[in-house]
């Protein structure tokens, strides 16, 4: 194929012609640099010249560090293989290759403590260079450009689990990965099977996500498996999805091609434990307790709180605040979730609370009982909220 591309305006010819001439130095590292994948880093930057050859310099350093001229060869752990979610479904119905993306069934935390964070990184730049591939591939076969892919998250089953701080951090690193390495590159990511916390997950991954990308995800209701059909032949998905799609044994998931997760055995298990940072340190004395206030103003936003103890044990409860203004004692407030004690030294605990209502939230730390030995904690608080225009979407959905 020619690489020439059509329905550019003068400026942009003009732009296409001197970019090539600009990053010429690095273009014989390329793969297939044609004006395609040039008129790529110039959209990403709205053909600021400047700005793009940026971008690509800084993707070429990426290049080389992740070693993508020979990602496809890598292999990743057995745990990773296994326990990952996703696979090729098809093909839509221009020839775009549609990635199926089971992201509600992962086990953030057991494939971050099976595998590390740079390996679990690894194998979705791996997925998106496959994905480009394939482009190419459809592209010869087609005999037509083909520059765009689609990404179906099936986010069934997405729970506090995958607020987990490390695991958030991940889904962060991708999203900023994707669009500052493969710009341009996606046609629609949809959303199928969203839950009332879906606008939390999106507003959390938001600001790395840039304002084009984000015109591309498309929420789908409950007429989602029909909605799918308008762009993907049933012939191209699994019958899990409205599809023809099976196994040999008639399975609708089509588990040949699609992964879908799954708890991470601990057999697998590196680490029991990642290292955290935390904001404040206390000491609670003897036969006391610290009371940690966090305003909720509206219902749908996620408590999140991590700590690690420094003594053997202390009671972790959540309550919420009866009276406004002043401190209120464990038996004067409502209890949200029962006072637990934790005895494990130096290890990181974590927990999540989806709020159903607004008021003020106590993360209590009770050292009461114990008449001998204060008690020195290290935490975090955070409340995460809801993504306001997706959380209005899902209510009419």
């Amino acid at each position: 194929m020619s690489g020439r591309v059509g329905d550019l305006s003068p400026q942009q010819e003009e732009a296409l012609a001197q970019f090539r001439k600009n990053v010429q130095d690095v273009l014989a590292d390329m793969p297939n640099p044609d004006d395609y994948f040039l008129l790529r880093w110039l959209r990403a930057r709205s053909f600021d010249l400047q700005k793009s050859e940026a971008m690509l310099r800084k993707h070429m350093v990426f290049r080389k560090e992740e070693d993508l001229a020979n990602i496809m060869n890598w292999q990743p752990s057995e745990a990773l293989q296994l326990y990952d979610t996703g696979g090729l479904s098809g093909y839509d119905r221009e020839g775009c290759p549609v990635w199926l993306d089971a992201t509600g069934c992962l086990d953030p935390k057991g494939l971050l403590l099976s595998s590390s964070k740079s390996a679990v990184m690894k194998k979705r730049i791996q997925i998106l260079t496959f994905l480009l591939q394939e482009c190419e591939l459809q592209s010869e076969k087609l005999g037509a450009k083909i520059e765009t892919f689609i990404i179906v998250f099936d986010l069934e089953y997405l729970g506090l689990k995958h607020f987990w701080k490390p695991a958030v951090e991940v889904y962060q690193e991708f999203f900023s990965t994707f669009e500052n390495n493969f710009p341009e590159t996606v046609k629609y990511l949809i959303v199928v099977k969203a839950p009332k916390l879906f606008p939390v997950a999106y507003n959390l991954v938001k600001p790395f996500i840039s304002e084009e990308t984000r015109k591309k995800i498309l929420v789908l209701g409950a007429n989602w498996k029909e909605d799918l059909q308008k762009l993907i032949h049933p012939d191209q998905l699994p019958a899990e999805y409205g599809g023809t799609l099976t196994d040999p044994d008639g399975n609708p998931k089509y588990l040949t091609k699609i992964k879908y997760g799954g708890v991470v055995p601990k057999r697998y298990y590196l680490q029991n434990q990642m290292k955290m940072q935390y904001e404040h340190t206390v000491s609670v004395n003897r036969g006391s307790s610290h009371q940690v206030e966090t305003e909720i103003l509206f219902p749908g936003c996620v408590f999140r709180w991590q700590f690690m103890l420094d003594g053997s044990d202390i009671g972790v409860g959540i309550y919420l605040k009866t009276k406004m203004g002043e401190r209120q004692r464990a038996k004067e407030m409502i209890e949200v979730l029962p006072t637990q004690k934790y005895n494990s030294h130096l290890v990181p605990e974590d927990g999540t609370l989806t709020c159903t209502e607004p008021g003020v939230y106590v993360l209590r730390f009770d050292n009461t009982y114990s008449l001998v030995h204060s008690k020195k904690v290290s935490y975090t608080v955070e409340v995460l909220l809801p993504d306001k225009a997706f959380e209005e979407k899902i209510q009419k959905l």
